[in-house]
Order: structure tokens, then sequence, then C-alpha cells
């Protein structure tokens, strides 16, 4: 039975490095193994080949280190960054129900209706909701988030990441999570009060300005391997904001699977090694508790298998 392991990054006061993570030991892959990857993206890139080394290491690698000694990066700088929106179920009510205009004279009890029917037409139809989000956005998972002057509401939403290991270019949903590296955890951050824009209400959302600020996309703290996650539709998310739970969701509440996100965006271009697909956030947003991020808060973020990120806010 292969040793569960994961991947990250990690510096010791130099440059970071990819490391092997078996409990709470680390090993240094530039140095494990023969081609001496510089990055976890470098191994990702010859993922196929490099299952089998990694998995030997994982139960015979010598020259452990210390994980608690080492500073954890985010796991993966990838090439591309896709988004989805709009696809945990009750979240996506909330939202409709949050963003309605003040002279809407609809009731609340029809809006969540409207919004179900809605989530039921787009899953009949095969049409998820994805967009570009950048990948200098992202962060370590133990780094403060600073939150800009000019954002009046951050809002927290944690994500499970699929990470891919080979390309892929219009794949089935069938096939598409052979393509799957493994998982991570995102925290992907949004700026509620951005997000639609005044100026002109048909260009409708504005995606770069709401997502993209530096240190909008908390990522980790390891990559784990798809062998190690049985099921990625049965996972547990939980953000507790200040110890305190927000969000608590399974991934049983998708719209649309990671297979089908996968397979969606690989319609319209081709996903390489290292990519992310961030799959949507549950229902728990500040804009639901009516309580955004402020200066001083700590968010702690948990997935079923993955580890837990633990992030504070800053004020700019």
């Amino acid at each position: 039975m292969a040793t569960p392991f994961a991947l990250g990054t990690f510096s010791t006061g130099h440059e970071p490095f990819p490391g092997l993570v078996v409990e709470d030991r680390v090993a240094d892959l530039s140095q494990a193994l023969p081609w001496h990857p510089a990055t976890t993206l470098a191994v990702l890139d010859r993922w196929a080949g490099a299952l089998p080394e990694l998995r030997e290491l994982a139960q015979h690698a010598k020259n452990w280190l210390d994980l608690a000694s080492l500073r954890v990066h985010a796991p993966i700088a990838p090439r591309q960054v896709f988004q989805s929106g709009a696809n945990y179920r009750q979240h996506v009510i909330d939202l409709v129900v949050a963003h309605r205009p003040e002279d809407d004279q609809e009731t609340e009890e029809q809006a969540r209706a409207r919004a179900a029917e809605l989530m039921d037409r787009r899953a009949r139809e095969d049409q998820p909701y994805v967009f570009v989000g950048l990948p200098s956005a992202i962060t370590g998972p133990y780094d403060d988030v600073v939150l800009p002057s000019w954002c009046t509401q951050p809002d927290w939403e944690l994500e499970l990441a699929a990470v891919i290991g080979r390309p892929a270019h219009r794949v089935t949903p069938e096939n598409a999570l052979a393509h799957v590296a493994g998982y991570t955890i995102a925290n992907d951050l949004t700026a509620r009060d951005l997000v639609f824009r005044k100026d002109m209400r048909e260009i409708g959302t504005d995606w770069l300005r709401a997502k993209n600020a530096p240190g909008f996309t908390p990522l980790g703290p390891y990559l784990v391997p798809a062998e190690f996650v049985p099921d990625p539709m049965d996972l547990r998310l939980v953000l507790k904001l200040n110890g305190e739970t927000r969000q608590d969701e399974s991934t049983k509440d998708m719209i649309f699977d990671v297979a089908r996100l996968v397979s969606y965006v690989s319609q319209t271009t081709t996903l390489l090694p290292g990519d992310l697909v961030l799959t949507g956030s549950p229902a728990g947003n500040g804009l639901h508790w009516g309580r955004l991020l402020r200066d001083g808060d700590v968010m702690e973020s948990t997935i079923t298998g993955l580890g837990t990120q633990r992030t504070r806010c800053v004020a700019e």
C-alpha cells in the first residue's frame, strides 16, 4: 500500500524548493530526485513519470527536513487559473437574494424560488460559469492578506482547487479526472463592492478588480495527489472566521462536479500541467452573514484530507 504523501513549496530563508511531505517531514525534491526539479511546476510537467519516483521516495527517502522548521509557500505557481462562479446551489440562491435591487418588488421567497429554477436550468443545459484569474493573486497558506484601501467589502470564498497533471484539450467529463494530478485549498477572496460595474450595467461583472488584488488567493498548504482523494465530490469544506464557523458544506452541493468543470474549460482552451481549476464556493460568505472582512480578522480554511490554511487580514 502506497504511503500517503503531498507536495508543497518550502524555504529556509533561501530560494524556495519543491518538497514531498509525509506527516511532519519534508524531502527536498530538488535534491532527492535525480533530475533536480527546481519547482513543483517542474514536477507536474512530467507528472506521469514522476509519480512512481514520488511513491518510492515517500517510503525510502533520506535526509528528511522537519516541517515545523520550514516556511510554507503556495504549493504551486500555475501558468493559468480558471475560476468557477455560481457553482454551489445554496450559495447562488443566497447571492441572488442579497444582490436584489433596493426597489425590487420581489419577495425573498420569490427570489429564492427563481434562483432555484435558474440553477436547475443551468444544470440541465450543462452551462458552468467560468472566468480567468491571475496567478499574481496567489499567496501562501499562512501569509497575511492585505485588504486594499479601495476595497470596502472584502469577502471570503473557500474553494476546492483541482490541479492539472497533464494537458487537457476537449476532453470528455468521463476522461477529465485522468488529467487531474491532485487537489488543494483555495480561498478566492472577492471585493463584493466591485463585482458589478456601476458605470454601465450592461458591461456586467468586473472580475479583474473584484478578484485579483495581490494576495487575494491564499493557496495550499499542500497539493494532495488524486490517488489520496478517493472522491472529490464527497469532501467537507469548513471556513472559520476568528474561530466561528461561517462556511460548512460538502462538495456534493456543487451543481457541476470537478470532471464537468475540467471538461468544460478544456472545450475552449488547453489546460496545462499545474493549472488550477477552482470549483466555486459554498454558502456562508460574508455577504450572507452581513459581516465582511476587517483588519485583524483570521480565516482558517479546511477541506477533508487537504490540510488547513490560516491567514490574517491586514488593512493596507
